[in-house]
């Protein structure tokens, strides 16, 4: 009887003594293109097995040869990690520390992984000094399915909650709000095609509103609050969708009674929701409330009532490490705002060949939208940054033109290079 075909999985069990080194047999069932890479990557990474309780320094400096393999990703989410955090996760990918396994395999109620997800809340209490009397939890299911479990946790279905709508995250918030609450818009950006955010001194609040709703930062339109309302009723929580700006500045967590944010743009992969809420407004969910949108059962369960997103957290907690080893949030603001300014003053400065429609005063740090003065250009510059490897400049298919995102990970150079690219593009087609 024929034997199987070898695979790189069983031919790796047959060299135990290092598994990270192929044998010439194990190296003829990869493909070459595979080899390749294993060439160019494997050598300066170092990989070491320690205690549980230590923590196994992040890489300080990216391999040459890695790097020069990769883009600048300027997607707005998914978006690009740290290059020392993902060669940290590449090194512990198939044994973490002295686990025997991979994190991926690790049961969430063992040690090892309890270990993991304590560290990653420990560190983001950490950058965001958030206070005692609040409950961190690792949830799923995106920011979208917060915006049905924060009415349904912290008002019944005939409360008042106010929305300030500037763009196209906070009216999804509201328009899901309408099922378990009674929203009611006090300020909407839509008639201008959401390019500013209003005075608040101004705004009509609502008396006995459970609660005044701000998308802190709207990935699409490139709008950031850069102060915070304070709602007038001291009743009245708020509450604030901060997934496309979270870790990127210092926040005064106490001003709020809830936070929360998709983890996918500034501090992790796809798939963790983070939430951050004042411990007093859990346990009073509306009896409709599904068992996986009760903050309750979750803060009980330590964000451990189901199988969590268990490498995700751990790839959260990995990206929490590296933004402490910055020098924490406001060392992380001023090289966000070093990127944002050569950015900004390039399209400033461009006599409207480049134009960003938003307000200069709320401009985001994170996403930053542009048009080209001829808008059959469009198709060109997103094909020649690609060639040059600035991918994922295309604007959201809302509101068409470009968008350039660049979260806490994206490097000064990778800016400096989309810069260059501009003046250049902007001298061949003027």
């Amino acid at each position: 009887m024929a034997m199987a075909a070898a695979t790189p999985h069983s031919l790796l069990l047959k060299n135990p003594t290092n598994p990270l080194k192929p044998t010439s047999t194990q190296l003829a069932a990869f493909p070459t293109t595979t080899l390749s890479r294993l060439a160019t990557t494997r050598k300066p990474i170092s990989i070491t097995c320690s205690a549980a309780t230590t923590t196994t320094p992040l890489p300080t400096t990216p391999s040459t040869s890695a790097s020069s393999d990769r883009v600048f990703n300027f997607a707005a989410g998914p978006a690009t990690l740290p290059e020392n955090v993902l060669l940290k996760a590449q090194s512990e990918l198939y044994i973490w520390r002295d686990s025997g396994m991979s994190v991926m395999e690790m049961s969430h109620r063992g040690k090892d992984f309890l270990s993991i997800i304590q560290k990653a809340e420990s560190d983001l209490r950490t950058l965001l000094n958030i206070p005692s009397d609040y409950a961190v939890l690792f949830l799923q299911g995106g920011a979208t399915t917060q915006f049905a479990a924060i009415p349904l946790n912290l008002c019944q279905p005939d409360d008042t909650v106010d929305f300030i709508v500037t763009g196209s995250w906070g009216d999804k918030a509201y328009k899901e709000a309408t099922k378990y609450s009674k929203p009611n818009v006090i300020w909407s950006g839509k008639s201008d095609k959401y390019t500013n955010i209003p005075s608040f001194d101004s705004l009509e609040q609502s008396p006995r509103a459970k609660y005044l709703h701000i998308c802190a930062n709207e990935t699409i339109h490139g709008v950031e609050f850069k102060d915070y309302p304070t709602p007038k009723d001291p009743n009245t929580i708020l509450v604030a969708d901060m997934s496309s700006n979270f870790c990127s500045k210092p926040v005064d967590v106490s001003k709020f009674g809830l936070i929360y944010a998709g983890a996918q743009k500034n501090v992790g992969p796809s798939g963790v929701t983070i939430v951050i809420i004042r411990k007093d407004l859990i346990g009073n969910a509306q009896p409709i409330t599904p068992v996986m949108l009760d903050y309750k059962i979750h803060a009980e369960n330590n964000s451990l009532y189901n199988t969590p997103p268990c490498y995700g957290i751990y790839m959260c907690g990995l990206v929490f490490e590296d933004l402490l080893a910055q020098g924490g949030l406001v060392e992380v603001e001023k090289k966000n705002k070093k990127k944002a300014q050569i950015l900004y003053d390039t399209i400033d400065a461009s006599n409207g060949f480049y134009r960003c429609p938003v307000e200069k005063s709320v401009r985001s740090l994170m996403n930053v939208p542009f048009t080209l003065v001829k808008p059959e250009l469009e198709a060109d510059f997103i094909k020649e940054a690609a060639k040059e490897k600035m991918l994922q400049l295309k604007g959201h298919r809302s509101v068409g033109g470009m968008r350039a995102s660049i979260y806490n990970a994206m490097p000064y150079a990778g800016v400096e290079k989309l810069v260059a690219f501009m003046k250049d593009f902007q001298a061949r087609h003027d």
